[in-house]
């Protein structure tokens, strides 16, 4: 499965296109950010994906998870999300 990465200065509309293309090729993709500010644009990026598919009758489910991530030698917390083609 791919993961994309997002941080709070991630562009929503630049990552909806990523899982946009994604889920049209795989049907399923991870996303995932660390704080607030990083989830807050994650999640800004499926409401935008969900409306690029929509019209090609592509519904998204956004099944909400955490994971464990390494990050400069140090495990830090992660939100997932692992968005799927309903």
């Amino acid at each position: 499965m791919n993961v994309l990465k997002v941080s709070s200065k991630s562009n929503p509309v630049s990552v909806a296109g990523a899982i946009a293309g994604i889920i049209r090729e795989q049907g399923t993709v991870e996303v995932q950010g660390i704080g607030a500010g990083a989830v807050n644009q994650a999640l800004k990026s499926v409401a935008v994906a969900r409306g690029y598919l929509a019209p090609a009758g592509i519904d998204l489910v956004c099944i909400p998870a955490f994971t464990s991530v390494e990050v400069e030698n140090e495990t830090k917390t992660a939100m997932k999300l692992i968005v799927e083609k309903r």
